[in-house]
């Protein structure tokens, strides 16, 4: 008998002793019962068999002196936290998704299918994370994996069966935000384009459906020759056979879809492998739509350039397409060092075991691509999308905020380590005059690689982080956040000798806050740093909140520059690791990803927002520690009376002043 038989079977018997308890006896009973659906919950047949019997169990008494027994009444947006909030408040609100889902079916009287559907067209909009498994930060430090999975089955299911036309807006502007922020893994943003195209009418005239017809576009039929989403050799056939002007319309469509949305698709490999076997330079840069810049790297590395193509381009790998345009546009293969990093990696023979851990990478049939061509691919896309590296569903963004400041100002640097790790399955790194092997360090903070990565960090992370933490753990007791030592050894010489926290590792408090804000200010801030802009990315450790503004943990982000807005207001322009550059971290705290500013990949919020998360960052103290006495008190309280209210209230708060 399979576990989720034997639940059923334990199920049943608990449901016939709640039919047949007594009103005094009911709630325990109620409670018996919740535990058996928190374990059938965590399966799709489990799931199947509750749906069947929520509504008789709704009408039994079920729901009786809880939150959830009048279903009008309930608020859409409630849902998220109380899934967030574990078992048994998790498994009342899944059964209760499960009866209203059995309204819109008109299978449960109490709600009638319109109100229904609403009610789960909100759900479902404000739960994407939970729709396509794409944990936020605060998510991940909440929910054991048992309740994830719960959740993610829920959520399956309820996809599986509600009509999901109501959502189209939501959806489209997700795919939007979503694409804007040029994610090196693009898995979560084609399972929602993928869902739309099998589960949604967008035949309509809508502007929501206009643009979601746009995003299926781009990985279905982006071009006049794609249409009907032809098999890989018919679509042969047809560039075979097609006219000069008919394979100019076809580049230029293709490019268009690439450049707008940064998505790949097979069309467009197969069309740039066949214009590079011709030696038709035109049309393999029109495909990419490459700039001046990179059509002037084109010509002078055709050779080169067409090697790679040939070597990895592919139907099944065409999300390199991609990254190897960006890098033409970075201008990135003019410097020798870099070529000559990327052709030792094509020539190396990966380590056994890392060459296992690449594949586990990719979710395919096997024998279609090798982990060669998968490797290769990621670190064009790394290389070219910089600002599109995340961590996962793993605690290592000190690990990703690393690659993506390597990749951007050390490109060689992370090549060569990359290189070492595929043929060594190791690293060494230097940390005050020792050296930190990651093959004989203990493990690091994570105990278990989430492979959802791209293949470069599937590779680098294991080490990176098992070197971060003992560099952690060697300047733990030093008095000081050990990330005054940690940074500079970890990231290199960009990072400036001059540090500021304002996090009291000893005894956990918070010390001279308010010092700690002025140097920020007068370090950061155009009106106080003479306008100047940081040169290479600061790596700022930050308080991580919820909506709510509860403290979560400690994050690691890097600022990349400042700008004042044509209405005065200041914004900081960040990358943020996690995935996802949006959240609500509470305080009407909520990074944009669009329309301040930025640019791909970048988040960004006004000045004192973000100062009112910070806990630290590195500073050029002979430039700017001169400066402090000119910044303004009065906005410093009001960001001390943000973090006091927040995060702060976790914290003893000294305010003695610190020499800096």
């Amino acid at each position: 008998m399979t576990e989720t038989a034997l639940n059923t079977e334990n199920f049943k018997k608990t449901l016939e002793e709640f039919y047949s308890a007594t009103s005094l006896t009911r709630e325990p009973k109620a409670r018996k019962m919740s535990s058996r659906l928190d374990l059938l919950l965590r399966d799709r047949k489990g799931v199947e068999f509750i749906y069947e019997q929520c509504v008789e169990l709704q009408n039994k008494g079920i729901f009786e002196g809880t939150a959830w027994n009048e279903p009008e009444k309930l608020i859409p947006s409630l849902v998220k936290g109380t899934l967030k909030s574990g078992h048994p408040a998790s498994t009342f609100e899944a059964l209760s998704e499960l009866r209203i889902l059995a309204a819109t079916e008109n299978k449960n009287d109490k709600l009638d299918s319109e109100t229904a559907t609403e009610f789960l067209e909100e759900v479902v909009i404000n739960n994407l994370e939970f729709v396509f498994k794409d944990l936020l930060e605060d998510t991940r430090q909440k929910m054991t994996d048992n309740e994830i999975q719960k959740v993610f089955t829920l959520f399956d299911f309820i996809m599986d069966k509600l009509d999901l036309n109501g959502i189209k807006a939501a959806l489209a502007e997700e795919l939007f935000l979503s694409c804007a922020q040029r994610p090196v893994v693009t898995r979560r943003t084609r399972n929602i384009i993928s869902t739309v195209k099998n589960k949604i009418d967008i035949s309509g005239d809508t502007r929501g459906d206009e643009t979601l017809r746009f995003y299926v576009n781009a990985l279905y039929a982006p071009s006049p020759l794609s249409k009907g989403n032809p098999n890989y050799d018919e679509y042969s056939r047809k560039i075979n056979n097609a006219s000069n002007d008919e394979l100019t319309t076809e580049a230029e469509h293709l490019s268009n879809y690439l450049n707008e949305t940064g998505l790949t698709n097979p069309f467009l490999a197969l069309f740039m492998k066949r214009a590079m076997l011709q030696k038709n330079e035109k049309l393999v840069t029109a495909c990419m739509g490459l700039s001046k810049t990179g059509k002037a790297q084109f010509e002078n590395h055709r050779g080169f350039i067409y090697k790679i193509i040939d070597e990895i381009v592919t139907p099944v790998n065409h999300r390199s397409a991609y990254g190897l345009m960006r890098t033409l546009e970075r201008g990135l293969l003019e410097r020798s060092d870099v070529r000559a990093a990327i052709n030792n990696l094509r020539t190396a023979r990966l380590h056994p075991e890392v060459e296992e851990s690449v594949l586990k990478s990719y979710i395919a049939e096997k024998g279609e691509i090798t982990a060669k061509q998968l490797l290769l691919s990621a670190v064009f896309r790394i290389l070219g999308q910089p600002l599109g590296v995340g961590q996962g569903n793993n605690n290592t963004c000190q690990s990703a905020r690393g690659i993506s400041m390597w990749s951007r100002h050390e490109p060689a640097k992370l090549l060569n380590m990359i290189i070492t790790v595929c043929t060594r399955n190791n690293l060494i790194m230097r940390f005050e005059n020792e050296e930190l092997e990651s093959g004989k360090l203990i493990k690091g903070l994570i105990d278990e690689l989430d492979y959802d990565l791209d293949a470069v960090s599937v590779v680098l992370v294991p080490h990176l982080d098992k070197i971060y933490n003992e560099m952690m753990r060697r300047a733990a007791a030093r008095g000081e956040d050990p990330h005054k030592w940690v940074n500079p050894a970890m990231y290199g010489d960009r990072v400036p000798i001059g540090f500021a926290s304002n996090y009291n590792p000893l005894n956990n408090s918070i010390q001279d806050f308010k010092g700690f804000l002025k140097i920020f200010y007068a370090a950061f801030h155009p009106d106080y740093n003479e306008n100047t802009n940081a040169v290479f990315p600061n790596p700022l450790g930050i308080y991580v909140t919820s909506a709510q503004g509860e403290m979560i943990g400690f994050h690691a982000i890097a600022l990349l520059r400042t700008a004042k807005r044509e209405n005065g207001e200041v914004r900081v322009f960040f990358l943020n690791p996690n995935n996802e550059g949006r959240q609500d971290w509470g305080q009407g705290i909520t990074p944009s990803v669009h329309g301040n500013g930025e640019l791909p990949g970048e988040s960004s919020l006004p000045f004192y927002q973000l100062a009112a998360r910070i806990y630290a960052f590195h500073y050029n103290s002979l430039t700017v520690l001169p400066r402090v006495p000119m910044v303004n008190t009065e906005e410093i309280a009001k960001i001390k009376y943000m973090a006091k209210n927040s995060w702060g209230k976790k914290y003893v708060w000294n305010e003695i002043q610190k020499i800096w």
